[in-house]
């Protein structure tokens, strides 16, 4: 039977370093969700009656947006520019200008 497991020693330091932010940004959204209906729902319940439903901005929507502008800039930290392939670049680039002199 194959073994699903690596050993640490196994594993490329690189890739267990992204997959490793990868799950947390992914825990990090269930939380976002979670969270966010929760806070919808209390303010659905505490303002079911309330006259001026319609007529004020409704409190959830600020760590809403809040939270949201932080997971979109982890996202794209985690998923489209990671710091490994940024600073792999800068690194190559620098090697390479320093072999004109």
């Amino acid at each position: 039977m194959e073994q699903q497991s690596q050993n640490p020693q196994d594993r490329d330091p690189k890739l267990w370093a992204i997959a490793k932010r990868r799950a947390a940004f992914k825990k990090d959204l269930v939380y976002y969700v979670v969270i966010n209906v929760f806070l919808w729902v209390i303010w659905l319940l505490t303002n079911y009656n309330d006259s001026d439903y319609g007529d004020k901005i409704p409190w959830p929507v600020w760590p809403t947006v809040g939270w949201g502008i932080a997971m979109v800039i982890e996202y794209f930290s985690v998923y489209k520019f990671p710091k490994e392939t940024t600073a792999e670049k800068e690194y190559e680039k620098l090697k390479n200008n320093n072999r004109n002199y």
